[in-house]
């Protein structure tokens, strides 16, 4: 009796405190994540303040996002400024596919259409993708036509403002980007080299495509040394 008695004695603390070790760490980990996603949102909707509502400025309403690097994806930073704008609650917004010969926007976002779809649909209240069939005739041209560029301006009509998801710089991005009111340039953080920022929004200015801004995408946030032992 004795010996299991003192046995469970010892073991008593052990079987108490893992549980509740694991639930420390499982609130940590979840108010850390929850402070990174508020930050990311909180971001989202400054870049959203920054690109369309500036007072000193005209309208803006129709934003390409291009990226410098041809490695880094801009889809999900389109959808994320498109989702801020819809919450608003006031405008009809359009996600919109304008990047020909790459992976289909929706493929990438993981959207899956409705059945008997029509070249757009709603994925949220007052959000609105597009697919490219919608503006680009062909989609195995190397760029753009006139004819395409104007059915573009058209589709873009038909919402408040449009979100476009645009290539890498190239000339076919410009192109695409003159048929809106400019162009978000997207820099990927410690990968995009300063010299070649430079000299694409020195290329930009030279082809007169308006530079709204641009964009340090694939931030890591820090997280403090104390949480690192606790998780």
């Amino acid at each position: 009796m004795k010996n299991t008695l003192a046995q469970l004695l010892n073991e008593s603390p052990t079987a108490v405190k893992q549980p509740r070790l694991a639930s420390v760490r499982e609130q940590i980990k979840s108010k850390l994540f929850s402070r990174v996603a508020s930050l990311h949102d909180g971001q989202i909707h400054a870049l959203v303040q920054q690109l369309f509502f500036r007072r000193e400025s005209k309208p803006v309403r129709h934003v390409g996002f291009a990226a410098v690097d041809t490695s880094t994806t801009t889809a999900a930073l389109c959808l994320d400024v498109a989702r801020a704008l819809s919450e608003e609650g006031r405008y009809d917004v359009g996600l919109i596919d304008a990047c020909p010969n790459s992976v289909l926007l929706q493929t990438e976002l993981q959207i899956s259409s409705p059945i008997n779809a029509e070249s757009s649909w709603t994925i949220a209240p007052r959000l609105w993708i597009v697919t490219r069939q919608h503006w680009l005739s062909d989609s195995d041209s190397p760029s753009p036509s006139q004819q395409n560029l104007s059915r573009l301006r058209e589709v873009m009509s038909d919402f408040d403002f449009s979100i476009l998801r645009c290539g890498p710089v190239t000339w076919s991005s410009e192109s695409i980007a003159r048929a809106c009111d400019g162009l978000a340039l997207v820099l990927t953080a410690n990968k995009t080299r300063r010299i070649v920022a430079a000299q694409t929004k020195d290329q930009l200015r030279k082809a007169q495509v308006p530079v709204l801004g641009t964009i340090l995408a694939d931030r890591r946030f820090p997280v403090p040394q104390g949480l690192y032992r606790s998780l």
